[in-house]
């Protein structure tokens, strides 16, 4: 099912090649440094290693596929993974295109120089089927750790630079399996410096065509049309009002109609119209149609969920928060008004209890 909230399990999965590149800055001429050898690993580094790289793409809810403005099979990236899955002694000449690639990509100063790691899985699972996957990662920021050591019967100390195994910078995991639209990609980018770096120009992927995706779009749109028309227009509390029934019409219903979503939402012809032509707008801006109906994915409901904030911030420095898991609370307990003495605005809450 497509609901299930982790796109991918690692209990099983192995590393079976590694190899470690230096990709410099074409922009600022830092040169490349190139591995011949893959790393044999000792346990404890693979024991670390292992989560490191795969716990990234645990929470990951949407996946992309490659992409080309002419044809697919000409993405670079694509072609290497075709070859790599084809022709394991090939690996590290492979390896060594991609960082080449990602080189190429570097147009800016602003691009972080740093370690690129080019692996091979074994043993991913994906959606009830097991894979072997590349995974290609970029680490950029190194952290500094102190380092204690025994000298002369006592112990000194010195600040080492080290790769944080918290969290990778960027990574992406081509998997060996592949759908109508083509193999299936998942990625992440925690530096986002540069929007478009890792994921239009080196990787050249878009997302997905399925219910992730729609049901992603459509509330990208419904968050940005309560910012710019309803709170602009009406306030705070209605832009949090109309934020509360969206997510509940999703928990309510497994597929989206708009047609039955504005009916749901919008009380005035008026206020359907500003949607439509909001929408309009935003398919124009996004480069995207959204569908009149579409599936929603629970997971990607639950996870924007989470990400939206229902407070009214008030400048006299008192905040109200709402719940947005009660879409009528506001309308029937919040209300707002003039004072014609204080020549203020004020919102009277109604309650039984303090909690």
């Amino acid at each position: 099912s497509l609901n299930k909230t982790h796109m991918i399990s690692r209990k099983n999965a192995s590393i079976s090649k590694f190899i470690i590149h230096k990709v410099g800055n074409k922009f600022n001429d830092t040169k490349n440094a190139f591995s011949e050898n893959l790393v044999d690993f000792d346990e404890a580094s693979y024991d670390l290693m292992l989560p490191f790289l795969l716990r990234p793409f645990g929470s990951v809810v949407q996946s992309y596929r490659f992409n080309h403005h002419a044809n697919i099979s000409l993405n670079e990236i694509n072609s290497y993974c075709t070859q790599l899955f084809n022709d394991e002694d090939g690996f590290v000449e492979l390896s060594k295109h991609i960082v080449t690639h990602l080189y190429e990509q570097s147009s800016s100063a602003q691009i972080k120089t740093g370690d690129v790691l080019i692996v091979l899985f074994e043993g991913i699972e994906f959606r009830d089927m097991t894979t072997n996957a590349i995974g290609i990662f970029k680490i950029e920021s190194k952290v500094n750790f102190f380092q204690t050591y025994l000298e002369n019967k006592s112990y000194d100390v010195l600040v080492q630079k080290g790769i944080n195994s918290k969290k990778v910078d960027k990574g992406c995991l081509i998997l060996n399996q592949s759908d109508t639209e083509g193999n299936i990609i998942l990625s992440v980018d925690n530096n986002s410096y540069d929007a478009q770096y890792w994921i239009n120009h080196f990787l050249n992927i878009k997302y997905a065509d399925d219910a992730n995706n729609h049901t992603q779009q459509y509330i990208e749109l419904c968050k940005d049309f309560s910012t710019e028309i309803i709170k602009t227009s009406y306030g705070a509390q209605e832009q949090n009002t109309f934020l509360a029934k969206t997510i509940d019409f999703f928990k309510e219903n497994e597929v989206v109609n708009v047609e039955r979503f504005k009916e749901e939402l919008f009380e005035e012809d008026k206020h359907k119209r500003e949607f439509d032509n909001f929408k309009k707008d935003f398919e124009g801006e996004q480069n995207l149609v959204i569908r009149n109906q579409f599936d929603v994915a629970e997971a990607v409901v639950t996870k924007e969920k989470r990400k939206i904030k229902t407070d009214i911030k008030l400048d006299t420095n008192i905040q109200i928060k709402l719940d947005i898991d009660s879409p009528d609370a506001s309308s029937e307990y919040l209300e707002r008004g003039y004072d014609d003495e204080k020549k203020m605005h004020y919102y009277k809450v109604f309650f039984n209890a303090e909690s």
